[in-house]
């Protein structure tokens, strides 16, 4: 097995431990102030990451690594490598430190962020976080998976600046960790939707286009569905696991476990078609939202209902007034999901604002 990545793929791991200890320095050398230190999270921070092979000529992708090195016969197809998921790193503040402070350390990374996604052809992200945010957000998958699966970068370890988040089973997280996941991949289906021509909404992506980023998007966020929608299955019955191989067996369910080699190993084609993600979708949400009437965690509170309008500065739906805010996305979301339409505005931010 990698390292940073799924399966065996040596170039691509030693691809990731340059990149990082490159940049390690790189972001050590700015002094930024008020930054503890970054990690490298995500799906090569658990040993998870992706990579995409192709034959040298197919795909007009033109990073990445060649197994066969430069020479050979003419005509000799050649299997290249390039990393495929985004490279999600996390910049820990230190104890305190302000909205303002907070802000310059993005804007301090941004250029480090910019070069490195030019160079490795995958998008380099930094999420700036402070300890406090840490510990509050602790109960949260995306959260105990960085404590569970992370390189560090630069400035202070993770072991240190990790301190006082608690270390949860992945059996624990609460039911709304399943509705939001389910907010997250719906938006993220509707938005492949609209990039979609109307007439070819239930069709398998021409190979042809896969180095397309219209088509790379399409391919991928039906790909997210269908882990989504099992993850949040898992998530509702107390089931979760850490690593996505386990928790494809757990399921048994072809679909999920042909997403999860998928997101291994990418390919020209989709797993399956726009529609067969959608019901795939909705099966996740019939199934999540049982679980969460039967056991009363969804239900309505005044906190909820005071939250919401502070956040948002009004009272919203009535019919769906009290309950927690992911709930009330999921059950606007449904509607326009079955529709297929776009993403309203009004629903778009309540996302952006809760999510």
């Amino acid at each position: 097995m990698g390292v940073y990545v799924a399966g065996e793929a040596p170039r691509m791991d030693r691809l990731v431990a340059e990149t990082i200890k490159a940049m390690g320095a790189e972001i050590d050398s700015l002094r930024v102030p008020r930054l503890q230190g970054v990690v490298l999270g995500g799906g090569y921070g658990r040993g998870e990451g992706g990579v995409r092979r192709f034959e040298f000529g197919v795909s007009s992708f033109e990073l990445g690594v060649s197994d066969s090195g430069s020479g050979g016969e003419s005509g000799e197809a050649k299997a290249e490598e390039a990393l495929s998921n985004d490279l999600d790193f996390f910049a820990v503040t230190e104890e305190g430190a302000s909205a303002a402070e907070i802000a310059a350390i993005g804007t301090a990374l941004e250029p480090v962020s910019r070069r490195w996604t030019e160079r490795l052809g995958v998008d380099v992200d930094f999420t700036v976080r402070t300890p406090w945010r840490l510990r509050h957000d602790q109960v949260r998958v995306m959260i105990q998976e960085l404590i569970h699966g992370y390189f560090d970068v630069a400035g202070k370890k993770g072991a240190e600046m990790f301190k006082g988040i608690e270390d949860r089973p992945p059996s624990a997280f609460p039911w709304s960790e399943a509705v939001r996941l389910l907010v997250n991949r719906g938006v993220g289906l509707l938005l492949a939707h609209e990039r979609m021509q109307p007439e070819t909404a239930n069709y398998q992506l021409p190979t042809t286009n896969y180095q397309l980023p219209t088509t790379n998007f399409i391919l991928r966020n039906i790909n997210k569905c269908i882990l989504g929608a099992g993850d949040a299955r898992l998530i509702a019955r107390g089931g979760y696991l850490w690593k996505a191989e386990d928790r494809a067996a757990a399921l048994g369910d072809p679909l999920y476990s042909a997403a999860v080699a998928w997101k291994f190993r990418p390919r020209k084609e989709s797993v399956c078609s726009w529609d067969e993600a959608q019901a795939e979708w909705l099966k996740a949400v019939d199934e999540v939202m049982s679980v969460g009437r039967r056991t009363g965690a969804m239900r309505r509170t005044v906190y909820q209902a005071a939250r919401w309008v502070w956040r948002r500065r009004t009272v919203g739906d009535l019919a769906t007034f009290g309950y927690g805010a992911v709930v009330r996305i999921l059950l606007k979301l449904v509607l326009v999901v079955r529709q297929r339409a776009s993403l309203p505005p009004s629903l778009r931010r309540d996302w952006e604002i809760f999510n």
